[in-house]
């Protein structure tokens, strides 16, 4: 990954952590879900795909995604001028750093206390 699209998924970390409260679930396997349906919704509304939600947990992590994909939209304009490949280095990318840091990364132990 070049130090650009690095530098660009940090700003991405960076809102999310300040900005989302959907990171902070108490267990690890609801913030891998919650990592890969919101960030991947959220990487198919970058890309300008379609996403449509058939259940009521896809349509809950679908509103979170549509309301991200926005807020990155209006917030980062260098979006708008990347292409597909660089939206996808950076969609990976901020997918791989957010796992590292609510998951797997993460010092809370309650996230794999058994006893919680």
């Amino acid at each position: 990954m070049s130090n650009d699209i690095q530098n660009k998924v940090e700003e991405l970390v960076n809102y999310i952590m300040k900005k989302c409260l959907w990171q902070f679930h108490s267990r690890t396997w609801d913030r891998k879900r919650q990592n890969d349906n919101i960030l991947g919704m959220t990487a198919q509304l970058i890309y300008g795909g379609d996403v449509k939600p058939a259940t009521p947990e896809e349509k809950c992590y679908w509103a979170d995604a549509v309301c991200l994909a926005d807020a990155f939209r209006n917030r980062f304009g260098w979006l708008a001028d990347m292409d597909r490949a660089d939206k996808e280095a950076l969609m990976t990318g901020l997918k791989e750093r957010i796992d590292f840091l609510t998951v797997t990364g993460s010092l809370n132990l309650e996230l794999t206390d058994v006893h919680y």
